[in-house]
Order: structure tokens, then C-alpha cells, then sequence
């Protein structure tokens, strides 16, 4: 193929994919089965689910020529369209060559680079796709793939590209994270009466603690990371009624906490010290621990390869990414076209310049023995 091409190429895939509606809360088939159309002479494995909500799922596996290469990893799904007061299925261009849409960047456009370089591959390089879905709620595709893909483990990885937008320079780590979910249950009355229980009053200890631990996280210098900016681990909070009136008594009151950590903090006292808080003030408590930090030293041979193609110094960041789960299978390095500034955002774009650039970028990694 020429660069002519493959800028071609890619920009018409990015558009197209843009143009499939794959948000989180809808089913990926549509633009699962139209990737799979692209790889006619790959060996493909499809894993299926159901997430929570009973919506069917799809993560695929693709692989062609032997063992012992490298993957490129993307994800198919995308957050909500909130706030878009464009279309934000239309994947159009403006003139400063700027693609637009809900995905472009995060990351229907590295995807496209994604598969238009591993189809230009000669045959006898070996080259594997992970595609995942719901890497925007629960990670659960990237899960599948590293938990029940046998067409992975066969290809024998010894490296994975997540190629997340981080205007083409590498990654060589980023933070891993705990999901919390803390519950207090009351009884629903008219505020007036007197009969109600706000639960509300079980959760306002759990938050006095958790807002300790929030601040003892900040301050705590032992616990910081000189590599990460902030260098401190993150732990927020949201917190929930679930729509009660103000004249209600609130029957449900809900804590959500995001713990993110580097791979030199061990997230265990933390988790402990959640489940103490939540077990005096009497909460029901979930947690999921999402795999766990993909970081690597800044001479592994992948960063290594990764800096020597792209001429720029591999670095940290604290967003997260499949290779939580991914990293599992083989080490991880997150590199790909698109500023994950406008990611998530009803702004989001990427330049197709950076998503031709990337095409040359993979397929030059990916022949490397």
C-alpha cells in the first residue's frame, strides 16, 4: 500500500465506524460484524456475553500468520453523546483535516489505524487484533479476551500496542483502579410524617471516613509515585439518592468510590480500611478490583522499541486502559493516534494526519523480530 492509500484507507474506515452507533449502553454487533467483514484471511474468534443489562456483547480476536508477535488492541465501544449539539455519529472532516465524531479519538479512529495496518502486513508477519468492548463501564471485553480467549494464548503474544490516543508517543504505564460501591438502605415516607428512615443518616459516617482517606491519600507521601503527575494516588467520590424529592425521606443512598493506584502502591490497606468503614456504619459494600497496573521499566524491550519508533521518551499517565486486563496476557504499551484531551468530550476529533501516521508506525513495530 502507499501512504496515499492508507490515508485513504484509514480515513474512510474511521468515518465508517464512527458512523455505527456503539455506545456503551447499545449492543456492539453492528460494528463487531463489519470489522469482522475486513478480515476475510485472519483466523477470528468471536467472544460473546451479556453484560448486566441483558445487552449482547461482542469482543472479537483476529490473528494471522505464527506465533510470538505483537497485538494492536482497541475497544469498540464509546461513552454517551452527552452534550453533542452536533451530529455525533457523522464522522465528517473539516478543512484543518480534522475528523469529528463520538469515538474519532477514543477510539474508532486508532482502531481503523489499528486494522488497515494489520491488513497490510505481508502474510508471514504475525500479527493479532484485541478488540474489546465496554472498556468505557466494566472492562469486561478486555477481561474475556485475557481470561477466556484461546485463539490469544495459541498466538503466544510477547507484546500488546493499546492503541488509546496518546498523540503517537508511548506509554509505558499507567495507574490500575479499585471500583467501590457502598449502600444504605431507609424507608420511604413523606419528610413531614416523622415515619420515614433516611438512609442518608447510615451513610454520612461512611463519607466522614472515606473523606479521611481521601485526604490521608493526598498526604501521605509515602504512598505517591514520582512518576505519575499528580504524583498522588486518586480516590474520588460520587454519591447518589437515586432521584428523591426533597420532601422525601431518601430509602437508598449510594457511595461510589474510584481508587487509582501505580503499581509501587498496594491497593490492599485501602480496600481494607473501605470495608471497615462500610461494615460500622452497617453499608452493604461491593468492590472490583480492575486487574492490575500495566507498568513497565523504561528499558523493557517493548518501550523500548516503542521510543526508538516514535523518537519520543516513553512516559506515564494516569487515565487507565484494557491493559489492566490485557496485561495478563503479555506486556502492554498504550501508543496511538488522537489527544485524549478532546476524549469524552462533545468535541472529540482526531486529526486523520495522525491516524495515517500511525498505519507506517504499527506495521513497522509489528515486523520487528
Amino acid at each position: 500500500m502507499t501512504d496515499r492509500t492508507d490515508s485513504e484507507a484509514v480515513a474512510a474506515l474511521a468515518a465508517e465506524l464512527i458512523r455505527i452507533d456503539s455506545r456503551s449502553f447499545v449492543t456492539n454487533l453492528p460494528v463487531a460484524e463489519r470489522i469482522e467483514a475486513l478480515l476475510g484471511d485472519f483466523e477470528v474468534e468471536r467472544l460473546d456475553y451479556e453484560d448486566a443489562a441483558g445487552v449482547a456483547k461482542r469482543a472479537i480476536v483476529a490473528h494471522r500468520g505464527g506465533p510470538g508477535g505483537l497485538a494492536l488492541s482497541g475497544h469498540m465501544d464509546t461513552v454517551p453523546d452527552t452534550g453533542w449539539e452536533e451530529d455525533p455519529f457523522s464522522g465528517r472532516v473539516d478543512d484543518e483535516g480534522m475528523m469529528h465524531g463520538l469515538g474519532a479519538a477514543d477510539m474508532k479512529g486508532p482502531v481503523a489505524a489499528c486494522i488497515v495496518a494489520a491488513r497490510g502486513l505481508p502474510a508471514d508477519v504475525p500479527v493479532t487484533l484485541l478488540l474489546s468492548t465496554d472498556e468505557e463501564t466494566t472492562k469486561a471485553g478486555a477481561a474475556l479476551i485475557a481470561e477466556g480467549s484461546d485463539l490469544a494464548r495459541r498466538a503466544a503474544l510477547r507484546g500488546i500496542i493499546v492503541a488509546e490516543p496518546t498523540g503517537l508517543a508511548p506509554i509505558r504505564g499507567h495507574r490500575g483502579t479499585v471500583n467501590f460501591e457502598a449502600v444504605a438502605t431507609g424507608s420511604q415516607a413523606h419528610s413531614s410524617t416523622g415515619k420515614g428512615v433516611n438512609a442518608n443518616l447510615a451513610l454520612i459516617p461512611f463519607l466522614a471516613d472515606m473523606r479521611a482517606l481521601h485526604d490521608r491519600l493526598r498526604e501521605d507521601r509515602e504512598g505517591w509515585d514520582e512518576a505519575y503527575e499528580p504524583p498522588f494516588p486518586d480516590f474520588n467520590i460520587v454519591i447518589d439518592n437515586h432521584g428523591t424529592a426533597l420532601n422525601v425521606t431518601a430509602a437508598r443512598a449510594t457511595a461510589r468510590m474510584k481508587f487509582r493506584y501505580s503499581r509501587g502502591l498496594a491497593p490492599e490497606p485501602v480496600i481494607e480500611a473501605v470495608k471497615a468503614a462500610a461494615a460500622r456504619a452497617g453499608l452493604a459494600l461491593k468492590f472490583v478490583v480492575d486487574g492490575s497496573p500495566p507498568e513497565l521499566p523504561a528499558d523493557h524491550p517493548l518501550v523500548a522499541a516503542a521510543a526508538a519508533a516514535t523518537g519520543r521518551p516513553a512516559r506515564t499517565v494516569p487515565f487507565g486502559t484494557d491493559a489492566t486486563r490485557l496485561n495478563a496476557l503479555a506486556p502492554c504499551v498504550v501508543l496511538g493516534p488522537g489527544d485524549i484531551g478532546f476524549a469524552h468530550t462533545p468535541r472529540e476529533r482526531v486529526p486523520v494526519a495522525e491516524l495515517t501516521a500511525a498505519v507506517p508506525l504499527f506495521r513497522g513495530l509489528l515486523a520487528q523480530r
